[in-house]
Order: structure tokens, then C-alpha cells, then sequence
């Protein structure tokens, strides 16, 4: 007797599941879904590789396992990058109150960012056999992405886009979030503009740091490439690389924090020199979190709608057989606040 995805070990009868024959087979939990489902291509010597494994571990995988494209499990999975980020959290609460409307469950899973573990979360979901993946992708592994997608699998990207897959996504306008914190200091009389940001090769890296440098353009203000930092969301990073601008030799009289991880090391890293917002240096900051109107000055955001976006990445990802998905960009809101203020005559631009 077998159950969907594997068969059992002669040896005390334990059972052996496609991850066992992946593992064995030093290939990707996709992979072998793809030999086995007879979905998607896999190189000759690969196959041979894999068939060899499942011969050594006694695999017979059942028909209903070769038949995962069509199974449904009223399961969907949610890769985000860090539970404790707000943002996520707030984006999380919007998939769990769709999918609940909609009778799905939710299996959530945090990649911290790595791509090691993106994989494994990858492999974990199509073993599960869930009927849809949201995911804020790190920007690798595009070969279990695209075998989870050729297993039938829908899939739907948040916050960022890959452009080699023909994958749907939901992202917020995050050159024109970006803009207008830019333009809003640019317009206080700052022209040394700090710039906090996320690495460039992330959709929203690069289009944030984009809205930032068209922002200069618009005015005719040079960006000063000794005050853009890109760095990692990790708090102990992203403080270093904030002490980086305020240690610069002329230091920024204002700062644009690019999401609320970056922003909160900057103001860490502000009250940690003995300096004040906005008296010592202007802070503005994309996402509105919670602490964010409860710090002395309150600061000022762009917010993103992250629980309605949890909600139209469930309905875009629970989308019927057939229907064709389109991309959504979802406009920002920007909140003012008491963190920036008009820079003195005197100090240095």
C-alpha cells in the first residue's frame, strides 16, 4: 500500500517520500516531482539519476502521485522573509483572513532572506501539494519555481517581480512612494539627502532607489553617491550601514529610510549619536508601522496597504482553472508627520 507521494521501504516497512529519493538523488524536491508527474522537462542523465535512487530506496510512487497537476488539498502556502517585520505580519493577516473566507489553510513559513532556505520551503510546499504559493522571493532559485509552476501549482509573487518567470505579482508603486519622500525634503531646502536602502537587485530595491534619484532629476539637485548605502534588512546590518551616512565627513541633513527595519535602524542609530530628529537631521520613512506614530517626533511614512495586499494575493492565487492572472500595482499613501523640517540657511548643503 502507498500513499500519494511515495511507497515503503522493505526494510520495517517505512515509508519513503520523494524528498528521501531527492535527497539520495542530490536534486531538487521538484525535480523529482517533475520525473514522476511526467510534467515538465528534466535532463536524460538527471532522470536516470533519480529513477536509480527510487529503485535503491523502493519508491513506487502511486497514480494519484503521478497525478499531482490535477490534486487540490485546499492548502496554500506563504513564504515571507521576517514574521517579526511588521509589514509581513500585517501582510500575513490579510492571506489568513481571505483564505479562511474562502475555506483554505495556511501554511506559513519565513525564509529570513536566504535562499538555502527559500529552496527547502520551496521543496516542503510542492511535497505538500498545496494548490497555491504566495511568496516574497529572494530572486533565486528560479528552477523550483518554475517546476512547482509546471506541476500546476499557481504562484503568485509579493513585493517583487522576477522578470525571467512568467509568474503574476503584487507590488506596491515603489518608485513613486520613494519620489515623494525625496521631493517632500528636496522641497524643505535639503539637498544632502541621505539614503538608507534594500539591495538593488530586489524589485523593490532597485525601483525605491529609482523614485529617489528621479526625485533629484525633477529639481536639478545632484544625488550625492556618498550618501547611498544599500544594505541588508537584518537590524544589526542595516544600524552599521546607518552610522555609515552619519559618520560621512559631511553628513546628510536628511535621510530616507526605505522600509521600517532601515528606518528604525536609522533613528536607533541617530539617538545612539546624541543627535535629535528632526533638529539634527530630517527622517522619512516608507512603510507606516505602529512605532512609527508613537516615537517623539512621529514619522513621517509612506504607507503601503499590506493587508489588502495579503488579501489580493489570496484571490489572485485561488484563481480558477484558467483565468489569467494580471500583475496589480497598488498605490501608496504618504502620511505626514513631524520628523523633517525646513533646513536651516546655515547649515551645509
Amino acid at each position: 500500500m502507498s500513499n500519494a507521494t511515495g511507497g515503503r521501504r522493505e526494510n520495517g516497512g517505512k515509508q519513503t517520500t520523494m524528498r528521501d529519493v531527492a535527497v539520495a538523488a542530490g536534486v531538487g524536491l521538484g525535480t523529482v516531482s517533475r520525473v514522476f508527474s511526467n510534467v515538465g522537462s528534466v535532463a536524460p542523465a538527471t532522470r536516470e539519476k533519480i529513477e536509480a535512487a527510487a529503485r535503491e530506496l523502493n519508491f513506487r510512487p502511486s497514480a494519484l502521485g503521478r497525478d499531482l497537476k490535477r490534486r487540490t488539498t485546499n492548502n496554500i502556502g506563504l513564504i515571507v522573509t521576517d514574521i517579526s517585520n511588521n509589514f509581513y505580519g500585517e501582510f500575513a493577516q490579510g492571506v489568513l483572513a481571505s483564505a479562511k473566507e474562502q475555506g483554505r489553510h495556511v501554511i506559513l513559513c519565513a525564509s529570513g532572506e536566504d535562499p538555502e532556505t527559500e529552496r527547502e520551503y520551496i521543496d516542503l510546499l510542492v511535497e505538500q501539494r498545496v494548490d497555491g504559493i504566495i511568496a516574497f522571493p529572494t530572486g533565486h532559485n528560479l528552477d523550483s519555481w518554475r517546476s512547482a509552476r509546471d506541476l500546476g501549482i499557481n504562484i503568485v509573487f509579493a513585493d517583487r517581480e522576477l522578470p525571467d518567470l512568467d509568474i503574476p505579482s503584487i507590488v506596491v508603486d515603489n518608485e513613486a512612494g520613494a519620489r515623494r519622500l525625496t521631493e517632500y525634503l528636496l522641497a524643505l531646502g535639503h539637498s544632502r539627502i541621505g539614503y538608507l536602502g534594500g539591495p538593488s537587485e530586489l524589485t523593490s530595491g532597485g525601483q525605491r532607489e529609482a523614485g529617489y534619484r528621479q526625485a533629484h532629476l525633477d529639481v536639478g539637485v545632484a544625488v550625492k553617491e556618498d550618501l547611498v548605502v544599500r544594505t541588508r534588512f537584518t537590524r544589526d546590518t542595516a544600524y552599521a550601514s546607518a552610522l555609515r551616512l552619519l559618520e560621512n565627513p559631511v553628513p546628510p541633513t536628511a535621510l530616507v529610510a526605505t522600509n521600517n527595519v532601515l528606518g528604525e535602524a536609522a533613528l536607533t542609530a541617530i539617538r545612539d549619536r546624541g543627535l535629535s530628529v528632526p533638529d539634527d537631521i530630517s527622517l522619512v520613512m516608507f512603510d507606516d508601522v505602529p512605532w512609527a506614530n508613537l516615537v517623539e517626533p512621529p514619522i513621517t511614512v509612506v504607507a503601503q496597504p499590506a493587508w489588502q495586499m495579503g488579501q489580493s494575493a489570496t484571490r489572485m492565487v485561488l484563481a480558477a482553472d484558467g483565468e489569467k492572472v494580471q500583475p496589480q500595482t497598488v498605490k501608496t499613501e504618504m502620511v505626514l508627520r513631524r520628523s523633517a523640517r525646513p533646513l536651516h540657511s546655515s547649515a551645509p548643503a
